[in-house]
């Protein structure tokens, strides 16, 4: 049975390590705040400027002007500041976001990701991806594995815009969690419940390195 997004988030949250500062992008990577661990302390920023950001708000807690850079309403934990969005960029830029999660639209089998253009779409614009993959010490990606037509996402390279070059390090789908390897290809680490390899293999066009028994994922 493939991840749902929740299942993707809880997987991902995994991966977090205490100390951390993280980045969470648009999409099923804000859902990774209501899956921290417990006992692991993190603090998560948005580059609209707001760091400490906390699960998202029951209704009773919604306050329309406390929201992430993807304009959904957050909380706030104890301690939390918020500033400029020049100061929050500073803060990336300057190597001091340790994770970036981020979705995609395509990522190719050497680490390229496409994430923010199709083209003939309007869209608003490449937000702080291009800064935070070029700055973060560790990327996670969190997508599909196919498109809505089918098509592999995980390819040799990228068709869409790139919006940054050999910069992912690993992979949460619906399928499996992978790892792109540093001569190029996708090392396949786990699979999701009930997928077996060879779905995966036929869901990817990129190089698929598969070694020994693949575990299925445990959340």
């Amino acid at each position: 049975m493939a991840l749902d997004k929740t299942g993707i988030a809880k997987r991902i949250a995994q991966e977090i390590k205490n100390g951390m500062y993280i980045n969470l992008g648009i999409g099923i990577p804000t859902l990774v705040a209501n899956y921290i661990p417990d006992g692991i302390e993190v603090v998560l920023q948005s580059e609209n400027g707001l760091l400490g950001i906390g699960p998202f708000p029951t209704e009773e807690e919604v306050d329309a002007d406390l929201i992430n850079a993807g304009k959904q309403t957050v909380t706030m934990r104890p301690g939390s500041a918020l500033f400029s969005s020049a100061e929050s960029f500073a803060m990336i830029r300057g190597g001091h976001v340790h994770l970036t999660i981020l979705g995609a639209m395509e990522v190719s089998e050497t680490g390229d990701i496409a994430s923010w253009k199709i083209p003939g779409k309007m869209v608003k614009g490449m937000g702080g991806a291009m800064d935070l993959v070029a700055s973060a010490e560790n990327i996670i990606v969190a997508m599909q594995h196919r498109s809505r037509n089918g098509q592999s996402k995980l390819l040799k390279e990228c068709s869409l815009p790139i919006t940054g070059l050999n910069c992912i390090k690993k992979i949460v789908t619906d399928l499996a969690v992978l790892e792109v390897v540093p001569e190029g290809g996708f090392k396949l680490l786990e699979r999701a419940p009930g997928v077996s390899v060879e779905e995966i293999m036929e869901a990817t066009e990129g190089k698929l390195i598969v070694e020994g028994d693949v575990k299925e994922v445990q959340i």
